[in-house]
């Protein structure tokens, strides 16, 4: 009977492609790997159907599973959490379908979907989270059950107070994610069942390297984050990112674009799949981009939409002459490139142009920078991502900061600066000079005998021991 490892994620971009470069990398060494995944948008056949196809294309040996939402996405990260509930049932049939033919020696779970962890034990099979954000943010989730029981205020209430969490540095209680400032709401109570969950498992993998984050590893190993309880063993794996085929003939309009352009000379600026802004905030950028008289090549989406969950939707294609400053793309059209709606990241950062990256800090963002050795300037906007800001800047010192982005706007004079100071400034030449030593140690790390290769061996061995023989 055929022995198989079973990864559950969601659909959300951010989310699903680590957990399918995890299925490569299983796949890899050997293991039969099926990926289940929530889809959280009901009728979205464009979106899901067409990413669901592109990844079987490209992953002969991967299956893939799809869980449709039982009921209509509503607002707030709450409702994923409900339709996440809701697909145990579905996920349980599907478990067992599989185990009539083989063996599953292991499931693992993304970590907005531990709910299922009660599914693994009813079949009594193994069960590993995947963290997809750093080692910082992991920390803060597993002690966050602590931190509650000490804080006599909301979040919302404490303000800029720093708090110390075991293996960072002091963090503003404001630069938590938004669903953890008032503790009375349904959705902080979610995440703190969800954390508190997180140590339930029999190993948790994380995507980042051991030197990358070294003090919140440390604590995170040691049981400081979980004080006066168990710890399961962690597995620095990463990082894991998207590396797409090299196809010349189809080459993005982008990559053309930069073929043209000079050794390090252009800002790269893209803000996730879930990033948009206003048309007030994007006349602001375009003005600070043209002021600067650097050279840059710009991903713009749609504006705003009301619900963030609602940005897998199709979206409208900007109109670029209305939404932009009047005359900016001819005034522009030597100096940069506007791009509508999406770029090949990877590739782009790679490319010898690219001399830095605005972005909104999202961790596959970083890490995509990290292995491109490209310096980076932040802009958060959800998630852990102010989090991950105050790592890159203070932490690791490999970024600047765009001041304003906690504000309602960031005005056109900082994107200008920001811009100016990366790209020209002394400070740019040392940022640089990190960012590539950076670079290297997370190279050594995926090699053979490195920290992270040693790592995925230890979980292999580990899934062999906890369950049945892979």
């Amino acid at each position: 009977m055929k022995d198989v490892v079973v990864l559950y994620t969601w659909i959300a971009l951010g989310h699903l492609m680590p957990m399918v470069e995890l299925a490569k990398l299983l796949s890899k060494q050997g293991m039969s790997v099926t990926v289940v995944i929530v889809d959280f948008i009901k009728n979205s056949s464009s979106f899901t159907s067409k990413t669901i196809s592109r990844l079987s294309t490209a992953n002969p040996t991967i299956s893939f599973h799809v869980i449709p939402p039982a009921t209509e996405l509503g607002e707030g990260i709450d409702h994923v959490f409900k339709i996440i509930q809701e697909a145990n049932t579905p996920l349980l049939y599907i478990l067992q379908s599989i185990s009539e033919t083989c063996s599953v020696c292991a499931v693992v779970l993304d970590f907005f979907c531990t709910y299922a962890l009660d599914v693994a034990r009813q079949l009594d099979i193994p069960a590993y989270l995947f963290h997809t954000s750093g080692a910082y943010d992991l920390a803060i989730d597993i002690y966050f059950p602590t931190l509650d029981k000490n804080l006599d205020n909301s979040i919302v209430e404490i303000g800029n107070r720093l708090l110390d969490v075991p293996g960072l540095p002091p963090i503003p209680g404001s630069h938590l994610p938004d669903h953890l400032h008032r503790r009375n709401s349904p959705v902080y109570k979610s995440f703190i069942n969800i954390f508190q969950r997180f140590v339930q498992h029999n190993g948790i993998l994380v995507n980042t390297f051991e030197l990358f984050e070294k003090k919140a590893v440390e604590a995170l190993k040691a049981g400081l984050c979980f004080p006066g309880g168990y710890t399961p063993p962690v597995y620095c794996i990463g990082p894991l990112i998207t590396v797409p085929e090299k196809k010349e003939e189809e080459r993005h309009e982008s990559l053309v674009w930069l073929d043209m352009q000079p050794r390090k000379s252009v800002v790269f600026l893209s803000f996730g799949s879930m990033g948009s802004f206003s048309e007030q905030q994007l006349r602001e950028i375009a003005t600070g981009l043209e002021n600067s008289g650097q050279r840059f090549l710009w991903v713009v989406r749609s504006p705003a939409v009301t619900n963030p969950l609602r940005k897998l939707d199709p979206q409208a294609t900007p109109d670029l002459q209305v939404i932009l400053p009047e005359g900016f793309i001819d005034r522009t059209k030597d100096q940069g490139m506007v791009v509508i709606q999406w770029a090949p990241q990877v590739e782009v950062l790679n490319h010898e142009s690219v001399g830095a990256f605005v972005t909104h800090c999202g961790w596959n963002s970083i890490l995509e920078a990290t292995m491109a050795g490209v310096p980076m300037i932040c802009w958060p906007m959800y998630a852990e991502q102010k989090l991950n800001k105050i790592y890159l800047v203070e932490e690791m010192k490999v970024a600047v900061e765009m001041k304003g982005y906690d504000e309602d706007i960031v005005v056109a004079k900082e994107v200008e600066d920001k811009v100016k100071l990366i790209m020209e400034s002394e400070k740019s030449k040392v940022i640089r000079e990190r960012m590539e030593t950076i670079r290297e140690k997370a190279v050594e790390a995926l090699r053979e005998g490195g920290s992270s290769h040693t790592a995925l061996e230890d979980f292999l061995k580990a899934v062999r021991m906890d369950g049945v023989p892979c």
